[in-house]
Formats: C-alpha cells, structure tokens, sequence
C-alpha cells in the first residue's frame, strides 16, 4: 500500500493536471505549511513525514499511524 501512496503522490508532483490526487496533494500541502509555520515543528523530517501521513490519510480516507 505504501508504494501505491508513494506512486500517486508521484504523478501528483509531475502532472497536476492529469492527476487524481490533485485534492489530496493541496490539502495535505495546506495543512503541512500551518504546521510548519506555527514554529511546533523540531526538525525538518517532521514536516516532511506530516505531509506523507496527511497525504496518505485523505488519499485511502484511513489513519496512517494504525
């Protein structure tokens, strides 16, 4: 399941247009800069593992941490 999650968030970076994913990709993207910017995130991996979970988690509709 990972590489499929991995593999949609792939063509959402290189074609937006054709994408799926597109929703998916801007929410997760919207939620990730809150965070970032709020000065609660300690190190860089955070962020970037934030965006992946929240990614996954409105692609599959499911928590990514269970």
């Amino acid at each position: 399941m990972s590489d499929e999650i991995g593999e949609k968030l792939v063509q959402a970076l290189k074609m937006p247009d054709e994408s799926a994913s597109q929703e998916s990709f801007a929410r997760a993207m919207e939620l990730t800069k809150a965070y970032a910017s709020s000065g609660s995130a300690t190190h860089f991996s955070a962020v970037a593992r934030l965006f992946y979970d929240l990614f996954e988690m409105f692609e599959t509709g499911k928590d990514p941490r269970q």
